[in-house]
């Protein structure tokens, strides 16, 4: 069920604004107020520096904040990911892109993964998903404007959750997403089915279908997600998405999970000819 919070308006805060309101805030006071301004504020489109700047500052608070939206998509996403691939577990690669402090990878290693490599840009984030040791690798990159910096088709699982979304990571990174994923691997990322999102998502399942027209993945699922995460404002609803790189279909939900899988060679041969 969503907990819908009305809000025709709201304050939109800077890094440092933010940090001045947090400031000497125990962390046992915090409030689902205090929470979606915060969510409301990630969500405005600002320039690169500035957004980094953000999450920086919340990186501390950002495990317990989420914790308080009960925010389910590094749950649901690892699932998605889990219901479908097939191969071994402990040696598959996957890479873990806008990681944050973790929370994605720390489920997926409860279901047999092992190995991890980890993409953000916050280094504050960074620093956190450090501490957890799930990490074989963690980079920083700014995502749409510095390339995602590995090798083409290194990775069985691609991963992105919470970040394809208007006012966060450019949809320029799909493609860098699919390179990076070994052929018949697997793609997963969701987005956002909320009003202000609409356009982005729209964008996001163009580039999709430009991709499978490309015969580049094949859908694996879509899903759509109803219980996504408390809503903090009356538009909110969710999407997740699952993809291997040529694209395998998941499910369709309010939020949207879109999974693909990575299409191997297209070429068929048979003995004889």
């Amino acid at each position: 069920m969503y907990l819908a919070i009305l809000s025709a308006t709201f304050t939109v805060y800077t890094a440092d604004a933010w940090s001045q309101t947090t400031t000497g805030m125990a962390t046992s006071s915090r409030t689902f107020s205090d929470v979606r301004n915060v969510i409301l504020s990630a969500h405005k489109n600002t320039g690169a520096q500035d957004k980094v700047g953000f999450y920086d500052t919340w990186a501390e608070n950002y495990e317990q904040d989420v914790a308080l939206l009960d925010y389910r998509a590094p749950l649901l996403a690892a699932e998605c990911v889990s219901s479908f691939f097939k191969g071994d577990r402990e040696k598959a690669a996957v890479l873990d892109v806008a990681c944050g402090t973790g929370l994605v990878s720390a489920h997926l290693k409860k279901m047999g993964f092992r190995h991890f490599v980890g993409i953000d840009g916050s280094l504050k984030m960074l620093e956190l998903a450090k501490k957890t040791g799930l990490y074989q690798q963690l980079t920083r990159c700014l995502l749409g404007q510095e390339e995602i910096p590995v090798k083409s088709e290194t990775y069985d699982i691609v991963i992105i959750v919470g970040a394809l979304s208007v006012g966060q990571v450019p949809l320029t990174v799909i493609r860098e997403l699919w390179d990076a994923t070994k052929p018949g691997g697997y793609v997963c990322m969701t987005t956002r089915g909320n009003t202000d999102n609409r356009e982005y998502k729209a964008e996001l399942e163009q580039m999709i279908r430009a991709l499978e027209e490309e015969q580049k993945w094949s859908r694996v699922t879509v899903v759509e997600v109803e219980e996504w995460e408390k809503a903090v404002s009356e538009q909110d609803s969710k999407f997740v998405l699952c993809a291997p790189s040529w694209s395998t279909k998941y499910q369709e939900c309010s939020s949207w999970f879109h999974m693909t899988k990575k299409r191997a060679d297209f070429v068929m041969f048979s003995q004889g000819c």
